[in-house]
């Protein structure tokens, strides 16, 4: 079921990183997709689970092979029981499957695709699964998912579900969940997969939450072959955005003007937005303005409260480890020892999020108005 409230981007948006899902989808593989904040992750998983999209990129599906990948945002579980709870595992592991049951009926009511018979035991089953307040139904969860998968999998429906804010799954729903969703994806090989997207890498949440690394790893290591990090737009959609802007704003900016906005955000989709919204403030753009005055217009932007959110939210989205070495490389005099096995490791991650640069010799850190912001954070700090 196609949501006409949300906005379609060009084919030719996230070109790169929508090619190489949809060329792992049509493989049966499972993806995870790594961005830190304010990359414009709601726009790529939007743009992912488009059907058109699919169609463009995916032959077999634009020749009428039935697909559907359905975005499961964990924000929408419903309240979970103490983890003290006699009955905590099986409950928390009843919510997900609800969640993933009922984003599934949403996505093919009214069922147009299925026979009148088909129709009811899926509805009929769907109504059973949402009774969680019976105890062996919690228990009994997984069947009754299973077996509304079934009957999409008979007709050679190929499912992706996309678990957006994945942290927050890791972190509310037990270990026994994953592994049911791997024996799910086993038993239906070719025809379900998952996609995951969270700001840091699998291996590091799993140790951030203090997750069993060997536990867990039957359903992470679908994800080890297939790693996108996702980093800020390309040239074509950063100015595609911008130009949206302009128009749905009732605007008009010089391009050098435009070009000083894509420069300073990185083309970062969140940055894009808040500081275009914050142009006006920086008093008359003009070309002159732009070349001499960069560097200060910088620091004006980060002074904006919106603008200096979204940098936060890129801030909060690092690890203290990483948030460290940024603030090393924003200091004239980096204390960095690159000799050390665990700082080449949070470097090279970095460089993979496309926050730090090399630059002959010299690290820099990208986006130029991030740059500003962890400076202003050292200079409030000192």
């Amino acid at each position: 079921m196609s949501n006409p409230r949300n906005r379609t981007q060009s084919m030719e948006f996230r070109q790169q990183e929508v090619g190489y899902v949809m060329e792992r989808w049509r493989a049966g593989d499972s993806c995870s997709l790594v961005g830190v904040g304010s990359v414009g992750k709601s726009n790529l998983l939007q743009h992912l689970s488009d059907e058109s999209v699919q169609s463009f990129f995916m032959k077999d599906v634009a020749g009428g092979k039935p697909f559907k990948a359905i975005i499961i945002d964990p924000s929408m579980l419903g309240p979970l029981p103490s983890t003290a709870s006699v009955d905590s595992e099986a409950i928390r592991c009843w919510a997900g499957y609800e969640l993933m049951m009922h984003r599934l009926f949403l996505a093919f009511y009214p069922f147009n695709n299925l026979t009148a018979e088909d129709a009811r035991i899926f509805y009929d089953t769907y109504q059973a699964l949402q009774d969680g307040t019976n105890p062996l139904y919690a228990y009994m969860g997984l069947r009754y998912f299973e077996l509304g998968l079934e009957i999409f999998m008979k007709q050679g429906t190929q499912v992706v579900f996309m678990f957006d804010e994945f942290e927050e799954m890791l972190k509310q729903l037990p270990i026994k969940f994953f592994l049911t969703l791997r024996g799910l994806r086993d038993a239906n090989k070719r025809s379900i997969s998952y996609l995951t997207f969270t700001r840091s890498p699998l291996p590091q949440l799993i140790k951030k939450f203090d997750i069993d690394v060997l536990e867990i790893e039957p359903f992470t290591e679908l994800f080890n072959d297939n790693i996108v990090y996702v980093g800020p737009y390309n040239e074509n959609d950063a100015r595609n955005m911008v130009m949206d802007l302009v128009k749905r704003n009732e605007r008009k900016f010089e391009p050098y003007a435009i070009d000083f906005l894509l420069w300073a955000t990185g083309r970062y989709a969140g940055l894009l937005r808040s500081s275009f919204r914050a142009l006006d403030t920086l008093g008359a753009l003009d070309a002159n303005t732009v070349m001499t005055r960069s560097e200060q217009l910088l620091y004006e932007l980060v002074s904006k409260r919106a603008v200096r959110s979204e940098c936060e939210t890129i801030w909060k989205s690092l690890s203290d480890e990483e948030r460290k070495m940024v603030q090393e490389f924003s200091g004239n005099r980096p204390n960095i020892d690159p000799n050390k096995f665990e700082i080449q490791q949070i470097f090279a991650l970095l460089q993979q999020k496309q926050l730090l640069k090399v630059q002959g010799t010299r690290v820099i850190i990208d986006p130029p108005i991030f740059q500003a912001y962890v400076k202003s954070i050292a200079s409030s700090e000192s």
